[in-house]
C-alpha cells in the first residue's frame, strides 16, 4: 500500500518566494504516480494534450485550455500527464495580494477543474505569460511583490467558478470559516449559531441558500471528507480517527460515518486500495 507523501513548501534555491512555476515536462520528471498531500496551493493551466488528476476521491479529466487547482491539504494524484502541456503555480496561501483573490484562495469550497472558455484565454495567457517572465528573473531583479500581484491577476482572469457561484450572504462565510476552523470539536450546528451570534433559523437559511444544504448536512459533509483522508491515505483506524476528529470513542464515529457513506469505515478503507 502506497503510503500518502506530504509536501512542504520549498521554493527553489531556498528564495523566499511565495510563487513558484513548473511545468508540466518538469512534473513529469518529478512525478512518481503516488498520493500527495501539500501544505501550498497549486494551480495548473493545460495549454495542450489530455490527461486526468484525482482530487479528494474524484478523478478530473483534463484538456485543452482547462485549469485545476489543488488546495492544501486535499489529497491528489497525477494519474495521466504524458500527453499534457502547459505550467503549473505553486504558492503559499498568503500569496495573492487582493482582497477578492485573498477571499477566493481562503475558501474550503474551491473547485478542482473548469475549461478556460476561448474569450477568456488570451487575458489568461497574457497574464500567465508576464508571471512567467517576472518567475524567471534573476534574484533581486524583480521585487518580491511583484509575483504574488500577477498572480493575482491570473487568477481574477481565471474566474474560477466559485467566483461567479461566491456566495454574497455574509453569514454563510463566517459559518463556512467557522467550520473550516473547529469541524474537528464541533459538529453541531447550534454551537456556530451561538459562536456567531445568530439565531439557529438565521444561519439554517443562510447555509440554505447558499449551498442547497442544511447546517447539519455541510457540517457532517466536511467531517466525512476528513475522515476519508484519514482512512485512505494516513490509514488509520476507527478508534484514531475518533480522537482526531471529536468523537468519544470508535463506535461512535464508526456509526456516523456509515450513516452519512452507508458503509462501515474498515470496508470503506478496503476499497479505496486502487487510489492509493
Amino acid at each position: 500500500m502506497t503510503v500518502i507523501r506530504q509536501m512542504t513548501y520549498q521554493p527553489a534555491g531556498h528564495r523566499a518566494a511565495a510563487v513558484e512555476m513548473l511545468t508540466f515536462e518538469r512534473l513529469r520528471e518529478l512525478n512518481d504516480s503516488g498520493t500527495q498531500r501539500a501544505d501550498f496551493h497549486v494551480l495548473a493551466l493545460v495549454d495542450a494534450g489530455r490527461g486526468a488528476v484525482t482530487v479528494d476521491f474524484l478523478r478530473q479529466p483534463l484538456r485543452e485550455r482547462s485549469a485545476v487547482w489543488i488546495a492544501p491539504g486535499a489529497v491528489h494524484r497525477w494519474d495521466d500527464i504524458a500527453d499534457l502541456t502547459g505550467d503549473l503555480m505553486l504558492f503559499v496561501p498568503t500569496a495573492p495580494v487582493t482582497h477578492a483573490t485573498r477571499e477566493l484562495v481562503a475558501s474550503p469550497d474551491l473547485v478542482a477543474q473548469w475549461s478556460v472558455p476561448d474569450a477568456d484565454w488570451p487575458f489568461v495567457d497574457a497574464a500567465r505569460g508576464h508571471l512567467l517572465l517576472e518567475a524567471s528573473a534573476a534574484p533581486g531583479v524583480t521585487a518580491a511583490e511583484v509575483p504574488e500581484i500577477l498572480l493575482s491577476a491570473l487568477i481574477a482572469r481565471l474566474r474560477p467558478p466559485q467566483i461567479d457561484a461566491r456566495p454574497a450572504n455574509p453569514v454563510f462565510r463566517l459559518f463556512r470559516t467557522a467550520v473550516e476552523a473547529h469541524f474537528r470539536e464541533h459538529h453541531d450546528a447550534s454551537y456556530y449559531a451561538r459562536a456567531l451570534g445568530y439565531a439557529p433559523r438565521t444561519l439554517s437559511r443562510a447555509v440554505q441558500q447558499a449551498t442547497g444544504r442544511t447546517a447539519k448536512a455541510y457540517i457532517v459533509d466536511r467531517i466525512v471528507l476528513e475522515a476519508k483522508r484519514l482512512l485512505a491515505h494516513d490509514r488509520l483506524t476507527a478508534a484514531r480517527c475518533a480522537s482526531g476528529l471529536g468523537f468519544p470513542d470508535a463506535s461512535n464515529f464508526s456509526a456516523f460515518f456509515r450513516t452519512a457513506t452507508g458503509v462501515p469505515p474498515g470496508a470503506w478503507q478496503a476499497t479505496v486500495g486502487t487510489y492509493v
